[in-house]
Formats: C-alpha cells, sequence, structure tokens
C-alpha cells in the first residue's frame, strides 16, 4: 500500500494539493487535506461543478456537515458508486478515502496525466531544452558557407567547413589473453603521446579517429564472418588459423617477389640493380643471412627462361656497349654458382635428416641395451643368493648328524624360549587390555563431545556466515536506495510507479503460488493424519481384541488390559485438546485481525471527535436560543 499512495500523494500534487513533504501515507491525511485533494480532482475532472465546492472546511460545525454533504453529492456525481457521506471526510476512513482517491486519480484526463508523466528535476528539462534545440536546428535546412546571407545569420552555424582530413593514429591495442612484453607496456605508458596530441590541428583529429574506428570494425566483421565460413571447417583454434593464414601469405609474398627478381627483356639495362634490390627486400623479408646467399627457388624453364632472357639481351647490347657482355656472363656465372650450391645444400640437408633418423634410432637402441642390462644385473643378484645358500647348505653335508643334533636342540631352545616368552606376554596382557579398554572408552567419549562440539562451532559459524551476508546484502540494498533517493527528481514519474505496481503484483502471484503450495502441502499432511488415525484405531482395535482373549485367564495380562483402554483414551483427550488448542488460536488470530482492522478504522478517535461535534452543535443550539429570546 506504501507504493499505492505514494502515486496518490505524487498525482495529488500535480494537480495542485498542497501535500507536505513528511506526508507519505494515506491514514496521515487530515480532514482539511482530504477535502482539499477531493475538490481539486473535482475541479480538474468537471470544472462546472467543483467550482462552487470550497478547498477548505468552515469553522462552525454545521457548515461541515454541508460541505461534507455536498462533496459527496458531487463525488456521485462524478461516477463513484461506493458508499459515501459527510461522515467520509469529516470521520475519515483509510479504506475509504484510498478507494476515492484512487477513483478520482484514474478519472483525470489524459493530459494531466501526461503531464504527471515528465519528470521536473533539473536534468530532465536540460535534456527536454537540448532536444528541443536540437530538433529546431534538423528542421532547418542547410546553406553552403559561401552561399549564406545575414539572414542565415541567426538559422546557420557561424563554424567554417573543414575538408574530411585523415591522419594514421598510434593508439595501444589491448586483445583479450595476450601478453605483452614490459618494454611494450613502458613505451605506451611513458612515451607513447594521448591521441589528442598526434595531430598537428584539431580539425583532422575527429574524422581520423572515425576512421579508424569504421576499419577495425570493418575488419572485426571480416574476421568474424571468415572465421565462421572458414575457420570453424579447419578445426583450429583462432591463433593457429590466424598463424597458418600469415604463413601461406609469406610463402605467397615470396614467391612473388622471387618471381619479380627474375630479369626480363624490357628491364635488361636495370636487371643487375633491380635484381639486387628485390634480392635484399626478399632476404629480409626472410630474416636469414646476408643477400648474397639468397638461395632462389625456381623450376627448369625459369632458369632456362632467365639464361635465354640473359643471352638475347647480352646480343642486343654487344655492339653498341661491349662492357655489358662481361657483365652478363658474370651473372650467369654467378646464378650457376647458386644453382651449383642450391644443389649442394640441398644434398648436405638430406644428409643431416639421414644422420638424425640414424642417431634417434641409435638412441632407441642405446636404451633398449641399457634396460637389458639392469635386467641381468637383478638377475645376478639373485642367482648370487641362492648360490652363497647353497654354498651353506654344501659345506654343513659332511658332518650331517651332528650338524642335525644342533639344529634341533637349537629348535628346541626356541620353541622353549618363545613358550617363555607367551607366558610373559599373558601376565602383561591382561592389564594392558583392561587399560586399552578404558583409554578407548575416554576416547569414543571425548570423540563424542568434539564431534558436538564440532556440529555446534560449524552450525554457529553458518549462522555468522549467513547473518554476514544478510547484512552485507541489507548494506548494499541500503546504499542503493540512498542513491537512488539522491538521484531522484523533485517529481517522480508515474511510469517509475507503474512499473513497481506491476512488481507488486508479480511479488502477489509468487506469495499466491506459495500459499497455494502450502494448502496442498497442509492437505498431504491432513491425508496424512487421516491415515495414520485410521492406522490407529485399526491396530488398537486388533491389540484390544487379543488382550482381551488373554485378559479372562491372566490377572496380569487384565490389568495391563486396562492401562491399554486408559491409554487410549487419554491419547483421544490429548489429540482432542490439541485441536481444540488450534481452533481457539486461530480464532485469537481472527480476533486480532478484526482489532487491527477496527484500530485502522480509527474507530476510538472517530467517536471521541464525534462527542466533541456533538458538543460543538449544542453550545451553538444554546448560542442560538440565547440570541432568538434576546430578540
Amino acid at each position: 500500500m506504501e507504493e499505492v499512495d505514494k502515486i496518490l500523494i505524487h498525482a495529488l500534487r500535480q494537480v495542485g494539493t498542497e501535500v507536505g513533504e513528511d506526508v507519505d501515507r494515506v491514514n496521515q491525511f487530515t480532514s482539511e487535506l482530504i477535502v482539499e485533494a477531493v475538490v481539486r480532482c473535482i475541479r480538474v475532472i468537471a470544472p462546472g461543478l467543483g467550482g462552487a465546492l470550497p478547498t477548505s472546511l468552515p469553522p462552525g460545525m454545521s457548515a461541515r456537515f454541508r460541505v461534507g454533504m455536498s462533496l459527496a453529492q458531487a463525488c456521485q456525481d462524478v461516477g463513484y458508486k461506493g458508499e459515501i457521506g459527510y461522515q467520509t471526510f469529516l470521520y475519515s476512513n483509510e479504506p475509504e478515502i484510498r478507494s476515492l482517491l484512487m477513483f478520482l486519480v484514474e478519472k483525470l484526463p489524459r493530459e494531466s496525466s501526461e503531464a504527471s508523466d515528465q519528470s521536473t528535476g533539473k536534468s530532465a528539462v536540460l535534456q527536454r531544452a537540448i532536444a528541443a534545440a536540437i530538433n529546431a536546428q534538423l528542421a532547418v535546412s542547410w546553406v553552403p558557407l559561401n552561399c549564406r546571407l545575414p539572414l542565415h545569420c541567426e538559422t546557420q552555424s557561424k563554424a567554417a567547413s573543414h575538408s574530411f582530413h585523415v591522419r594514421p593514429l598510434n593508439s595501444p591495442h589491448c586483445t583479450k589473453g595476450q601478453k605483452y612484453l614490459k618494454e611494450v607496456k613502458d613505451y605506451q605508458r611513458d612515451i607513447l603521446l594521448p591521441i589528442t596530441a598526434q595531430f598537428p590541428s584539431q580539425t583532422s583529429m575527429v574524422s581520423s579517429i572515425l576512421e579508424q574506428h569504421t576499419a577495425e570494425l570493418s575488419s572485426a566483421q571480416e574476421w568474424d564472418t571468415e572465421w565462421k565460413s572458414q575457420g570453424l571447417l579447419s578445426r583450429l583454434t583462432p591463433q593457429e588459423y590466424r598463424s597458418r593464414k600469415l604463413t601461406r601469405l609469406r610463402k605467397r609474398i615470396e614467391e612473388q617477389l622471387r618471381s619479380a627478381a627474375a630479369p626480363s627483356p624490357e628491364s635488361v639495362f636495370s636487371v643487375s640493380r633491380s635484381t639486387s634490390e628485390l634480392s635484399d627486400l626478399l632476404q629480409t623479408f626472410r630474416g636469414s643471412g646476408p643477400s648474397d646467399l639468397i638461395l632462389t627457388k625456381g623450376s627448369h624453364f625459369t632458369h632456362t627462361q632467365k639464361f635465354t632472357f640473359t643471352q638475347e639481351a647480352a646480343a642486343v647490347t654487344s655492339p653498341v656497349h661491349s662492357g655489358r657482355q662481361s657483365e652478363g656472363e658474370a651473372q650467369l656465372r654467378q646464378q650457376e654458382e647458386l644453382a651449383s650450391l642450391q644443389q649442394q645444400f640441398q644434398q648436405l640437408c638430406g644428409d643431416v635428416d639421414q644422420i638424425v633418423i640414424d642417431m634417434k634410432h641409435m638412441s632407441v637402441t642405446n636404451a633398449q641395451v641399457f634396460d637389458e642390462l639392469k635386467q641381468r644385473e637383478l638377475e645376478n643378484a639373485e642367482n648370487e643368493e641362492k648360490m652363497q645358500v647353497k654354498k651353506k647348505t654344501i659345506d654343513l653335508l659332511p658332518d650331517a648328524d651332528s650338524n642335525l643334533k644342533k639344529l634341533q636342540s637349537q629348535v628346541e631352545a626356541s620353541a622353549d624360549r618363545v613358550v617363555n616368552l607367551a607366558s610373559q606376554w599373558e601376565k602383561h596382557r591382561a592389564p594392558l587390555i583392561e587399560e586399552h579398554r578404558r583409554l578407548k572408552e575416554i576416547c569414543s567419549s571425548k570423540d563424542h563431545e568434539s564431534s558436538t562440539k564440532l556440529s555446534e562451532i560449524k552450525s554457529l559459524h553458518e549462522k555468522i556466515r549467513v547473518a554476514t551476508e544478510e547484512a552485507k546484502k541489507k548494506e548494499e540494498s541500503y546504499k542503493q536506495l540512498v542513491t537512488e533517493l539522491e538521484s531522484l527528481p523533485q517529481g517522480v514519474s508515474r511510469s517509475a510507479y507503474t512499473q513497481r505496481i506491476l512488481e507488486i503484483v508479480g511479488n502477489i502471484k509468487k506469495q499466491k503460488e506459495e500459499i497455494t503450495k502450502i494448502l496442498s502441502d497442509t492437505k498431504e499432511l491432513q491425508k496424512e493424519i487421516n491415515s495414520l488415525t485410521g492406522k490407529l484405531d485399526r491396530t488398537f482395535a486388533v491389540t484390544d481384541e487379543l488382550v482381551f482373549k488373554d485378559a479372562k485367564k491372566d490377572e496380569s495380562v487384565r490389568k495391563s488390559y486396562k492401562y491399554l483402554a486408559a491409554l487410549h483414551e487419554n491419547c483421544n483427550q490429548l489429540i482432542q485438546t490439541i485441536e481444540d488448542t488450534g481452533t481457539i488460536l486461530r480464532e485469537i488470530r481472527d480476533l486480532e485481525e478484526q482489532i487491527e482492522t477496527e484500530n485502522c478504522n480509527k474507530t476510538v478517535t472517530n467517536l471521541e471527535r464525534i462527542l466533541d461535534d456533538y458538543k460543538a452543535i449544542r453550545q451553538e443550539n444554546s448560542a442560538l436560543a440565547a440570541k432568538v429570546r434576546e430578540g
């Protein structure tokens, strides 16, 4: 009801009712405030009907009754169907006042409700002003700067237009899961300039940022499309797919550069310089040794084509430039040397691979040999132990009879010693067993106590944890509510209250579901109680019959039968007493609810006010009678 009361109070303030800031519930409304609120709402709903109604109560009691009757009649004219009279305004009842105010607020015109939906805070007013200014500027057609006349100064922007220039940006990129070196982090933190300081003029800053953002967004979209279409089919991780794609791209670029490094007839005069430059570029791209050791791969057709082009170029330029011939021959020799070196390199690579395979095979063989050697050493140790035992046995064979007698005497002495030790052990065993049993009982009792204390400590820890979590949640909710309270403007929109009402309705539905669940559980319990009661009656009947048969023969069984009957009767009385107690408790709760309802209706307060008003009317009547006598 608090949320409903807040909505009603907000709507009443919107129609002009002066509701104090400390009033947040309908039960805090006075008779004067109720009359003012109802009159304000009726004036908005039906101006002709509420124009003659006063917004405050007159001092005289008879006049107050007349105003109350006229207000009740006006509310009925507007369409209120509930019970209403002068007592509704003079002796207010919270449920009746709330239902009346809800009806009047719902009857307010749509323009008034739309106006109440708009918040009246400073930030909301500023946002509406900005939106209005932007809409006004968008409604005006744009005129180029050179075509503007003096009359356009008020509607067009005075800022000069700038061309769209884009400059490259250097900004740190942070990829999820990627680790950067400490030097890179130091560079980004200490040396890298901010984006706003990387431009000579501020005119190209916005365009450059937009261009870079667009490029990054398009690259991300392209990668997403490529990964969904091709990357997922490769069954590789994104990092592996990127690395494989980069490797393929490097190979393609290397092949293009190698093919471009080959001489052509059109560029015969600059073939040495361009070839050396492309070779250096290719060597830099591959990241290997110096440029003179590049192994240019290619097919037999490529080498033949280069050789043929070189011969043709030498033949064309021999009459004019005789010095170029020697240069072409040197280049041919260099290519031949490179081919031979490449062949030797490939042969050496094959030999190295064969050596690596042999080394692997030898390492495997060596490991097998070591394992076999360890196994042989273990077998030798076992055989040596067996040999020592057999050797001692063989040494004893020449004097077998005397050795057997010695062995038999040692066995008999050992048996006597064992018997003696057993008797000694029996003497010490009994007190030790008693001590062990006593200590075991003490340990069991201590274990029981410790387990009990441990369970208590665990329950206390659980209670502490639950209390701590509840305290944290309540503190967070308190901070959140304080923040929301501070951020709320003076006039809160009705849409927020509508949302809260919907939340309350959802909570009520949840409560209804819980109530239904409780009712079903109660029904199940009642069924179980009925089944147990029937089972108890049947059990008692069978027991009664059995005991009664034996009671005819035995006196003790007869007493047992009497005790059984008394026990059954006492149990029935106890169950009846419990049921009566439950009924009395329910009646007590109903009476308490009725008492609370009567307290909410302010019956005692209204009776006191009626008595005061009755005394005031009698005084007024006596004063009027005195004036009549005097007149």
